[in-house]
């Protein structure tokens, strides 16, 4: 509420605005109202540091138009021969978005990416880094003769590696429609021709998720953690599968503290094979 210098008409009192209306405080008469809110139709705080105007949804990298095209929405009010043709006009709108077929790839595989993002989830900074991946290797014509499927489970997968996630080719095979040859060969792809700036993920960034399956306890998930730590500064992780050496790790510690878990349960969580344990628990031991 805010006070004006004019006077009331009637009693000469102070005439205040609330609202879309000015009324004078001593006798309460209505001087003036505007059924139109001349203020800003946005929300703006005191911590806010942005500029909270309507522009309209954000750019996203994850539809092949950024996110800039329009849509006719469903009207439940229209009936009969009206109703129909914005049901015409929806259909022609929808056809006309698409025009080239790089575009119908796009959206074909932005698509999947989004459900595997949200099926494993990564969160949206990943799935728009995914997209502009699955973009790049589109501009470098790396499709022909590999699948969509693929390009786009490897996208995903690439963008994890580079941002050093645990999330194994296993793991998103199991949730993608590309197998796992198919996401090889487009991983090698977009790493040889790209060149992507992946490296070797540490054993430990597995040992939480697979930790947590098992139900292993926070005391065997530490002291498997210590051993990854010192299999990755002895170099006993180098070349070799880092699940497969977390798994090495994990096995270990449970033995240490007396847990009855077999290689092959925990090779299975780990999507290894009880040989490929082994191996680091092995070495682990001589060391």
């Amino acid at each position: 509420m805010s006070t004006t210098a004019e006077s009331c008409p009637e009693c000469t009192g102070t005439v205040t605005t609330s609202g879309t209306e000015r009324i004078c405080s001593e006798c309460g008469l209505v001087v003036s109202e505007d059924s139109l809110d001349r203020g800003p139709e946005w929300r703006s705080f005191a911590d806010d540091d942005g500029d909270s105007k309507r522009t309209g949804a954000p750019l996203t990298r994850s539809r092949h138009d950024k996110g800039l095209s329009t849509e006719i929405g469903h009207a439940t009010r229209l009936k009969g021969r009206k109703r129909r043709r914005v049901a015409r006009m929806r259909r022609q709108h929808k056809r006309a978005q698409i025009a080239t077929k790089r575009e119908r790839n796009q959206v074909y595989g932005f698509t999947e990416i989004r459900g595997l993002v949200s099926e494993l989830s990564l969160g949206e900074p990943m799935r728009e880094q995914a997209c502009a991946l699955f973009e790049s290797a589109q501009s470098a014509d790396l499709f022909q003769g590999r699948s969509l499927e693929g390009f786009a489970a490897a996208a995903v997968y690439a963008t994890c590696r580079v941002n050093g996630l645990s999330r194994t080719i296993d793991e998103i095979t199991a949730t993608a429609k590309a197998t796992a040859d198919e996401l090889r060969a487009a991983y090698d792809a977009m790493n040889r021709e790209l060149g992507l700036p992946v490296g070797p993920v540490h054993p430990r960034e597995y040992l939480a998720r697979f930790g947590s399956e098992l139900g292993v306890g926070s005391s065997v998930e530490q002291r498997a953690r210590e051993l990854a730590e010192r299999a990755h500064d002895e170099q006993l992780s180098v070349g070799r599968n880092p699940a497969g050496v977390a798994a090495g790790c994990l096995y270990a510690a449970t033995r240490e503290h007396g847990k009855s878990f077999t290689q092959a349960e925990i090779g299975d969580v780990a999507g290894v094979t009880p040989v490929t344990l082994r191996r680091t628990y092995a070495d682990l031991r001589e060391e």
